[in-house]
């Protein structure tokens, strides 16, 4: 059978297969239908070993295909990181170059006074840039006429033009072409303008889209792929945006004049720096001559301790301090948050208390722009919007990082924004089953799992501030309403048996209570907010049972039960039993019958069964709903026992009567307000004097009077 299988699967796939062919030579061969069917089961059978087959390697491959588009990830990201450590090496090698000509020039100045031949010449130097940048700026105002809002790119004093083009904006993804703007590299930003298309022939009209300041994006060359040439993005958290050039030339120009002009500003920022620190330090030393000349007095702080030090300026000519602000770019590009955070504590800390000199503060103001900037990524880490797998634990890196930048208000508002969507998602997912205990354990287990581990890592991330406790409680109380709305719709909505509901509620406390292990009791917030619907619950289901005793009730013959056959009899004996009537034999006569009336055996059952599932749903604020219900309930039979035994005439029947009068007053009540006291801890004295007060007292068999 193999060998034919085999056959036949190297017949099908050989390289000159012909179906029309094969089904024509096979419908020839065959001798009748049952070959055909034979042969029809064969080649099901082979294409469902070949389908199997392929399933088997799909699966198997699966995981390798995971990895690879994990390496693949993982490899973009390092191409990334070298494409700009290359780059900032470069801006490193050229301003290292500039500042080797510059100490050269220095070491070899020109000799002798300049004569006035050659101060022509050096005046007009110094005109050339002042005269340059004007050109410059009337170069740049009519470009920046044609685009609508960019006059205030103006205002901005020293802004000058560097270049500007035509580019294509495509989608960051499917690379797909999207509109036609026109972007300005100015000294210190990035404009990028949309192009509004106008009459035939007239001049191009452009609206302000977006401006970029250079130190907060950074670019990134895009491999030329098939159609996708010329192309390269501007990265700025948390955009993407991917241009495409006219030609390669015009795309090299972009990314080189990007870059110079990047390494122009942030040399310029430092030569600032450079001078305003030197400046100071001039200041100082001509103010430390005067007073050693005696020349001015000596200041004196009077709120000064004696003997106690001024504190020494930081030196900012440090390398890590001036490189700090593009390291932290970098950082944050690459999502190094605690990378970030570290940088950003070890300036701090060299800053100290001099941190308020003029240069400090300059330093301070570049740097907390980068502070902003990463608290927006963390901030963004933690938005709802994000993806919400991973559990709490996926959060500790932003709210940690978070916290040490001195933000743990807005941490713990985030992360608790975070768990509370991630509730609400993990409820809305839940398969609504059929059977409605089996989705209320799935509830269960999905929120109070979910809360319990929201609390530990809680805990764990904010151990340090207790003030974040208080804010922790109000949300666990909005996240149990979101619970009791999904287990209310579910549960009571749907109109369940009183025992389903019972049951369901006990597996709600049960879950509840575990959160005890962390000192977090929501008991009574759960039975706050589900004490409205048990209390309907309970009338609904007091009324079904009043209804349907008052039925019977209209219906009493006042006759012994005959359960015809003896395994309904064992039945209802373990019936009685488990409610507690433990004397239930005495009323059982021979073969199959029970000395009492249909009627109140099934209104005991009943009893029995709302008492038992009552107690389950049981909590203080519902003892009186509770005990006023089986009061009610009770008053039903023992009103109608009491009139039965006054209207009734016939001699055997008043004995009947009586003895079902005798197994409702000591028999089931008693056993009723037992189980009350053992499921309460409190005595039912309502139900004691019930019975005592209802009890018929002497009953003349004689007369047909009964006096109760």
């Amino acid at each position: 059978m193999a060998d034919g299988g085999g056959k036949l699967r190297r017949q099908l796939e050989g390289p000159r297969f012909e179906p029309a062919l094969y089904v024509k030579q096979l419908s020839q061969q065959s001798d009748g239908d049952r070959d055909l069917q034979e042969h029809r089961l064969r080649i099901q059978s082979l294409a469902d070993e070949t389908a199997q087959s392929l399933k088997k390697n799909v699966y198997k491959n699966y995981r390798q295909f995971i990895e690879t588009a994990r390496e693949i990830s993982y490899l973009e990201g390092e191409m990334y990181q070298l494409s700009h450590i290359l780059t900032e090496q470069k801006g490193i090698m050229d301003g290292l170059t500039q500042l080797l000509l510059a100490a050269d020039k220095e070491q070899h100045p020109q000799a002798g006074p300049p004569s006035s031949s050659a101060a022509a010449p050096q005046a007009e130097a110094s005109l050339l840039p002042r005269e340059a940048e004007e050109r410059q700026q009337r170069t740049l105002t009519p470009l920046l006429q044609k685009v609508e809002g960019g006059q205030e790119v103006l205002q901005a004093p020293g802004r000058h033009l560097v270049y500007n083009g035509d580019l294509l904006e495509c989608d960051a993804e499917s690379a797909a072409q999207l509109r036609r703007v026109h972007a300005f590299l100015m000294s210190d930003c990035l404009l990028v303008a949309a192009w509004l298309p106008g009459r035939r022939g007239a001049a191009p009209r452009y609206r302000l889209d977006a401006v970029y300041p250079l130190d907060s994006f950074a670019v990134v060359n895009v491999k030329d792929a098939g159609p996708l040439r010329d192309m390269f993005k501007v990265l700025m958290f948390p955009d993407t945006r991917v241009f495409q050039a006219e030609n390669a030339k015009v795309k090299k120009e972009w990314l080189e004049i990007l870059d110079r002009t990047k390494k122009d500003k942030a040399l310029n920022e430092r030569r600032e720096l450079e001078k305003t620190e030197a400046l100071r330090r001039a200041e100082e030393e001509v103010e430390e001559e005067e007073q050693q000349r005696g020349r001015g007095p000596v200041p004196v702080n009077p709120f000064e301790e004696e003997g106690a030090e001024e504190p020494r300026p930081p030196d900012l000519s440090l390398d890590w301090v001036q490189e700090l602000p593009e390291d932290l770019d970098v950082c944050i590009a690459q999502r190094d948050f605690e990378g970030a955070v570290d940088l950003l504590d070890k300036l701090w800390a060299h800053l100290g208390a001099g941190g308020g000199q003029p240069a400090a503060r300059q330093l301070r103001s570049r740097v907390e722009q980068r502070v902003r900037r990463l608290t927006d990524v963390l901030v963004y880490e933690l938005s709802p919007g994000r993806s919400l797998r991973g559990g709490p634990r996926a959060t500790r890196r932003a709210v940690s990082q978070l916290i040490r930048l001195g933000q743990s208000t807005k941490a713990c508002e985030l992360f608790l924004k975070n768990r509370a969507a991630a509730v609400r998602t993990a409820i809305r997912q839940l398969r609504i089953e059929g059977a409605t205990l089996l989705y209320i354990h799935k509830l269960c287990n999905i929120f109070f799992t979910g809360l319990l581990d929201t609390a530990r890592e809680f805990e764990m991330d904010f151990a340090g501030d207790s003030g974040c406790y208080s804010a922790f409680v109000v949300w666990s109380r909005s996240a149990t309403r979101l619970f009791v709305d999904a287990f209310s719709k579910q549960v009571f909505d749907s109109k369940e048996s009183l025992s389903t509901t019972a049951q369901c509620v006990e597996v709600a406390k049960e879950h509840c209570s575990k959160l005890s292990e962390i000192g977090l009791d929501l008991t009574f917030t759960l039975q706050a907010l589900l004490i409205k619907d048990i209390k309907a619950a309970l009338h609904s289901y007091k009324g079904i049972i009043m209804e349907a005793t008052k039925h019977r009730n209209s219906e009493e013959m006042w006759r012994r039960m005959n359960l015809m056959t003896p395994e309904a009899l064992a039945k209802l004996k373990d019936e009685m039993k488990n409610s507690g009537i433990t004397n239930f034999d005495q009323y059982t006569g021979d073969d199959c019958w029970v000395n009492l009336s249909y009627t109140i055996v099934a209104f005991t059952k009943q009893l029995m069964a709302f008492l038992e599932e009552g107690l389950k749903l049981y909590f203080p604020e519902l003892h009186m709903v509770l005990l006023e219900s089986l009061q009610e309930i009770i008053l039903v039979a023992v009103q109608h026992v009491d009139y039965s035994l006054r209207c009734e005439q016939d001699p055997e029947k008043k004995v009947f009567i009586r003895d079902n009068v005798s197994f409702l007053y000591e028999t089931v009540l008693p056993v009723v307000e037992r189980r009350f006291e053992e499921g309460v801890g409190m005595p039912a004295k309502q139900l004691q004097d019930l019975r005592n007060g209802s009890r018929i007292i002497r009953v003349n068999p004689e007369s047909t009077n009964s006096f109760v």
